[in-house]
């Protein structure tokens, strides 16, 4: 099925008319139910498990963190049971072991359950035994930058520069965690676009004018690193296919239109994974938001003057408000809340973060090479992270900043999408060229890595 879908697209890739999309689209959707019952089958392996008391062998996807009931807590995949393989991931939380890496197998034996979300099933108060230790560069390189953050940074600021840098969030007190979340800024301390975006830029300017084959070298590079450190969740993975595409296409003197890049990668992602369509909500979150600041902020930003266009602060009050656009029909419609501070704490807080990023990054590897001296090398760190803290808070002591329970039934988040995409296509198609599925780089779309850095 595959092979016959794959086939046709090519066949009909050279032609432009309305037959030949039609068949494109055909084939993708063929290909994609094809894909999604095949994933479908594989999961429905868990279904006589559940509600069971098992033992599963299982690899560790991440480091295990203490949750709330004082468990070891870790997503796991490689998931197994009687020898037989199960696909997707699992959430475990138990006791029996002192600590638990990346990379690391074990067996787990309690009851699994269902669960919400991407992974397939949870498993509280296992029992954890360790069956083999993978040990690992990347890992113990982070586990030293986490300790020299310590070393550098008082409480809670250096989790707080964790959560910035690598989206380590189970080390921030629940307070932090709060605040953030009613002041609408819980994207800054998850694993992004926005960090491998300050990432590349980085890297950009420091070699862009002298070689360009090597600073598409390195700005790959970058993306690998980024992946094997900070894990495969659903908005690293999109982010990274979409910083090749534009590193790519830009290597070439071209730049991919927006809409296309979104459809592209959102396809790409879910045949590795359908189930990121089906229970991921960050996913979504991921790709509305994306689609706010890649569509319709530049439709915004042309409406301001020159001089306002050229304002890094008005440019992210503008981002900021068209991804809360993008995305707050959804959250509505899926967990009911939303901040009324969301546009003046991104205005705020959002502007430093690239900065912050920097002097995080400087008094970790501080912390981690030379203790001695490190608080003097992260004072400018711990100034700017206990600012954006101190803003986060206030601003969420506000009254009624933060709304729960306000549902939006599914006609009615249908509906507000409708208006969006009005608003979008309107302009669109009012000055839409004869242009390809490639502009040119000097055209008047703003370059992708310039408006990727929402979650």
């Amino acid at each position: 099925m595959a092979a016959i879908c794959l086939g046709l697209c090519i066949f009909i890739a050279p032609y432009r008319n309305l037959v030949s999309v039609l068949l494109v689209l055909f084939a993708a959707i063929v290909f994609g139910l094809w894909r999604g019952a095949e994933y479908k089958q594989a999961v429905s392996q868990y279904y006589t498990l559940y509600d069971k008391t098992i033992t599963l062998r299982v690899t560790a996807l991440t480091d295990a963190t203490y949750n709330k009931s004082k468990q070891l807590s870790f997503d796991a995949n490689n998931v197994s049971y009687n020898d037989q393989r199960l696909v997707g991931k699992i959430t475990v939380s138990g006791f029996g072991l002192n600590a638990i890496y990346f990379g690391d197998e074990l067996e787990v034996h309690g009851k699994l359950r269902t669960t919400l979300g991407a992974a397939q099933g949870r498993m509280s108060f296992a029992q954890l035994q360790l069956v083999r230790h993978h040990p690992s560069l990347i890992g113990d390189i982070r586990r030293n930058f986490a300790v020299g953050m310590q070393n550098a940074l008082p409480e809670p600021v250096d989790a707080f520069a964790m959560g910035l840098l690598v989206g380590q969030r189970a080390t921030l007190p629940s307070d932090i965690k709060e605040s953030l979340l009613m002041v609408g800024l819980t994207h800054i301390i998850a694993v992004s676009g926005y960090n491998l975006t300050i990432i590349l830029r980085a890297s950009k300017r420091l070699l862009a004018s002298r070689s360009k084959r090597l600073s598409t070298l390195l700005s790959l590079s970058l993306i690998v690193i980024f992946l094997l450190i900070t894990g495969f969740s659903a908005s690293i993975v999109r982010a990274a296919i979409v910083s090749t595409l534009s590193i790519y296409s830009s290597y070439y003197g071209r730049t991919f239109k927006p809409l296309l890049l979104i459809l592209l990668v959102a396809a790409g992602t879910t045949m590795v994974n359908p189930n990121y369509l089906w229970n991921d909500a960050g996913w979504y979150l991921s790709f509305l938001a994306f689609g706010g600041v890649m569509i319709l902020s530049p439709l915004l930003a042309e409406k301001l003057p020159r001089k306002l266009q050229s304002s890094t602060i008005v440019m992210i009050a503008v981002e900021s408000l068209a991804a809360e656009m993008a995305t707050l029909p959804y959250l509505l419609h899926t967990f009911g809340q939303m901040s009324f501070v969301g546009l003046l704490a991104n205005t705020l807080i959002a502007a430093f973060i690239p900065l912050a990023m920097l002097l995080s990054a400087i008094a970790g590897l501080a912390g981690m090479l030379a203790a001695s001296v490190a608080g003097w090398v992260a004072w400018p760190a711990t100034l700017l992270l206990t600012y954006m803290l101190d803003t986060a808070q206030l601003l969420s002591r506000g009254p009624h900043v933060f709304q729960k329970n306000l549902s939006l039934n599914g006609t009615a988040t249908l509906e507000c999408y409708a208006v969006v995409v009005f608003v979008w296509a309107v302009p669109y198609f009012k000055k839409r060229g004869k242009a390809g599925i490639l502009t040119d780089k000097n055209s008047s779309l703003v370059p992708l890595q310039e408006r990727m850095h929402i979650v």
